[in-house]
């Protein structure tokens, strides 16, 4: 059974946990629209992804 000898520092603990952070969303514009959204996602107000109509236009 694998059982650490020394006592991991907070340091390296840190250290190791510094790569855990989320990071900010990215957004494209819309070359068709020009509002942003998800890159490689649907845009729900279109329906379109990658130049195809996928869902029906949501009604607003």
């Amino acid at each position: 059974m694998a059982v650490p000898k020394r006592k991991v520092s907070p340091s390296r603990r840190n250290m190791r946990r510094s790569h855990h952070a989320l990071g900010a969303n990215s957004y494209v514009e819309d070359k068709d629209t020009g509002e942003l959204r998800r890159p490689h996602h649907v845009d729900l107000k279109t329906g379109i992804y990658k130049g195809r109509q996928v869902l029906t236009p949501k009604k607003d």
